[in-house]
């Protein structure tokens, strides 16, 4: 033990030395699971007699502390009875004396000073007992204990307990008034020594609630203080001095103080939301009361940003942490986290909320009980609240409420006060900042979030004649925003173009870069303009935003019907192509070019033949660049990889990002498109070539009702053959050449229609008036197609629409 006085007139004489401590746990049936050989010693009960008995029969309370040893009652953390603990009365971390008979030829009182700590967790163990010998400690080095400052236990379980890992690993939320530093130091000497370690220390607090300890410490330092000014004067020791107030209001504040920067180092560790919440309520549990409910404004919760207005009796509050220490599972049901509920304005919680004030009551009432319990139906709250001390305050920043924590004592403990309410307020506006930043943090990870999800498209996973799967990886939490992206567009002629693009640099400018790439490929690309041309046009794009933006773009376009893969390359990693004959993947060769921005570089296409079932995989490099590694070893990676077989197009991608993941160091963006090229069969394609004669209208009318009763879709019979007819009589109206090409695809459940001309002016959509002849013809089409569409072509032009159908 270390103690004595560094003020006192012992201060020179400290010395250090150990007291074994008796340790007991108890079970929640209050019988004994562990008994120390400190227990054995001090109580005289063998272990074969203790573990398994009833606590209260080894244990029992009997008698007041004799005259010879009053000086006892100036002891830290005097609380209620060592019984009141031992039948489970109360909950929370306690300390006191007890004058305990133990067995013996004679009868004999032994004098123990003791600690109990309630165990909240899995496994049967409730209840940890430390006591010591108080005569021992006067006797152990001759010094009288009521000049030592404080007394507080170490962690002090036998190295021989089953749980002593488990409970050392838990020893701060055990022992709350100690940090994870002195318990580490304290484990580390249980370890070592093998026994039990008894500490005294000026340093030290008794861990149980401030509220037992601070008055008898007040008293202490005020009696101390007395007589130190008496000997100073040559006067007698006076009982009550006019400075015994200002002592015990000094000493008092400095106990609050104290516990105010002890819960704010152990709040504000993350940025979570939750997670603070969490800190926030068991900062204050057990310590400064045994149940705290926390509430946040809807608004709040669900990341919308800053709430507007003053609350009033329709604000919905948000349950998001209820901390106790009342049995498992007593509140889970009455007041469950994740609720949400307005309160009335003749609720204390209103009037704390509205005023920004702490609202203390001493007592709930069984009026102001019935009258909370109004407010959850078919739920008795009443048992849990009526007749405990109650102080609701609450958690602001910058002056707004942002919501307000419950905090109620059980009735056996002292009921708040007024300088509990200040600790109250000053602890709840600590805990709202931290919650600010939280929010604010989360708020802002929704902002990056939602701009992400809206600039990257949700592509169809069934396009004409492949499937398709994506990843979308950010490269760090703090930096969820940045300037990769994937895409596909629909063709016409039943072709897909695939896009992968990656904007250099991160953060909010590379995202704005990147919505601004790819909503200019996604015109282009409805343009039908070839994949070098759209990388040319994109370049000179790039170049008018500014001289910084750069970025690569791989762009290809799919022609399922005859099974080719055109593609251009700006700068960007090359694919990855799987064969579906013999499962070889390999990467394609393509010329490179100069990323987007640079300017002057020109590009090339090129054609790659495909067959049903092949995969192409896109990336951004992010995927397969490592710091401090060469890029080829992902490449090789990605290769073989992709050449693994995965029972959906998901999983592939899944495989992939694990594969290419584990080699750690990853630090940019990763985008990731996987299409499987089915194709499209030639049974599933008719086509037809008419005339420039309006009598080929009502014969092309006729092959489309043919072939859609081959294909077995009557059901679209009626529309698509209007439809048909109003683009022929287009064709053969406004074209000047000598050719009309009639086209249907059949994929899936869908029918796609197409009609080629050899003439470049496209058809505008026109608002026809009653008296007017033409114009009608478009507005059909968009009316009754699913989707329509047109664009030019290299001998001409292309109007298309789809059918899907019909809802039953």
């Amino acid at each position: 033990m270390e103690y004595g006085n560094p003020d006192g007139p012992l201060a020179q004489h400290a010395v250090a030395g150990r007291i074994p401590l008796a340790v007991v746990v108890i079970d929640g049936a209050g019988l004994v699971s562990h008994w120390s050989t400190g227990a054995r010693r001090l109580f005289g009960y063998a272990k074969e007699e203790a573990v398994g008995s009833p606590a209260g029969d080894l244990l029992p309370v009997a008698g007041a502390i004799p005259e010879e040893h009053a000086h006892y009652g100036e002891y830290d953390g005097l609380g209620p009875d060592l019984g009141t603990s031992l039948d489970g009365s109360i909950s929370y971390p306690a300390a006191g004396r007890a004058r305990l008979s133990v067995p013996g030829g004679e009868p004999f009182r032994v004098d123990v000073l003791w600690w109990a700590y309630p165990l909240i967790g899995p496994g049967p163990e409730r209840l940890l007992v430390l006591a010591a010998d108080a005569d021992r400690l006067a006797d152990e080095e001759g010094h009288e204990p009521g000049l030592v400052e404080r007394i507080a236990p170490a962690f002090a379980l036998h190295t021989d307990f089953p749980g002593a890992e488990e409970l050392a690993r838990g020893l701060p939320d055990i022992l709350p008034s100690m940090s994870v530093g002195e318990s580490s130091r304290i484990v580390a000497q249980i370890l070592e020594l093998g026994y039990p370690v008894l500490e005294f220390s000026k340093h030290d607090r008794v861990p149980v609630t401030p509220d037992w300890g601070v008055p008898r410490r007040a008293e202490r330092k005020a009696r101390r203080l007395r007589t130190q000014r008496a000997a100073a004067q040559g006067l007698a020791p006076d009982p009550g001095t006019p400075d015994e107030a200002e002592d015990l209001e000094y000493v008092a504040v400095r106990e609050r103080l104290e516990f105010l920067n002890e819960v704010s180092g152990r709040i504000g560790t993350s940025l979570d939301l939750s997670q603070t919440i969490i800190e926030v309520s068991r900062a204050v549990v057990p310590r400064f009361t045994d149940v705290a409910g926390t509430y946040l404004r809807e608004q709040v919760v669900a990341g919308e940003g800053f709430p507007e207005g003053p609350p009033d009796e329709t604000t919905m509050w948000h349950r998001v942490a209820v901390e106790h220490t009342d049995e498992p599972g007593r509140w889970d049901d009455v007041v469950p986290v994740g609720e949400s509920m307005p309160f009335p304005a003749h609720t204390p919680f209103f009037q704390c909320m509205t005023s920004g004030d702490p609202v203390l009551v001493p007592r709930i009432t069984e009026e102001m009980g019935n009258a909370i319990a109004s407010q959850f139906e078919k739920r008795d709250i009443r048992p849990l609240i009526n007749h405990r001390s109650m102080l609701v305050v609450p958690l602001k920043a910058r002056n707004v409420v942002l919501g307000f924590m419950i905090l109620l004592r059980h009735r056996e403990r002292p009921v708040f006060n007024d300088m509990d309410r200040v600790t109250g307020a000053e602890l709840a506006a600590r805990a709202g900042l931290v919650l600010d930043n939280a929010r604010m943090y989360t708020y802002q990870e929704s902002v990056a979030d939602t701009l992400q999800d809206s600039m990257l498209p949700h592509i169809e996973p069934r396009m004409t004649g492949c499937d398709i799967a994506t990843r979308y990886l950010p490269g760090t939490l703090l930096g969820r925003v940045g300037g990769d992206w994937f895409d596909s567009v629909k063709l016409p002629g039943s072709r897909t173009a695939l896009v992968v693009g990656d904007v250099m640099g991160h953060g909010l400018n590379s995202a704005a870069m990147m919505g601004q790439l790819r909503t200019a490929v996604q015109t282009m690309a409805a343009l039908d303009l070839p994949p070098a041309q759209l990388l040319r046009n994109l370049d000179d794009l790039a170049q008018r935003l500014g001289e910084h933006y750069l970025a690569t773009c791989l762009y290809a376009v799919y022609d399922p019907i005859a099974g080719e893969l055109h593609l251009a390359n700006a700068g960007h990693i090359p694919p990855v192509l799987v064969r579906a004959d013999d499962g070889r993947s390999e990467l394609l060769d393509l010329p490179t070019g100069a990323p987007i921005g640079v300017g002057g570089v020109p590009f090339e296409a090129v054609s790659v033949r495909v067959a049903p079932g092949d995969r192409l995989l896109m990336c951004t490099d992010g995927l397969v660049e490592v710091r401090g590694e060469d890029i080829g070893v992902g490449l090789a990676t990605l290769t073989e990889t992709a050449a693994h077989p995965a029972a959906s197009m998901d999983d592939a991608c899944d495989t992939i990002i694990r594969a290419l993941n584990i080699r750690g160091g990853r630090k940019d963006d990763v985008a990731l498109l996987m299409a499987r090229l089915n194709g499209v069969a030639d049974e599933d394609v008719a086509s037809w070539r008419l005339a420039l004669d309006p009598s080929e209208v009502s014969g092309a009318r006729e092959l489309v009702r043919g072939q859609l009763r081959i294909w077995s879709r009557e059901a679209l019979s009626e529309t698509a053959e209007l439809l048909v007819s109003e683009l022929v009589t287009n064709a053969v109206r406004h074209s000047r050449g000598r050719r009309v090409e009639l086209r249907l695809v059949r994929s899936g459940a869908t029918l796609i229609c197409e009609v080629e001309d050899d003439d470049h002016t496209l058809p505008t959509l026109l608002n026809a008036g009653p008296g007017d002849e033409f114009g009608r013809g478009l507005r059909v089409v968009s009316v009754l197609a699913k989707e329509w569409g047109t664009s030019r072509t290299a001998s001409g032009k292309t109007v298309w629409f789809e059918l899907a159908p019909p809802r039953r």
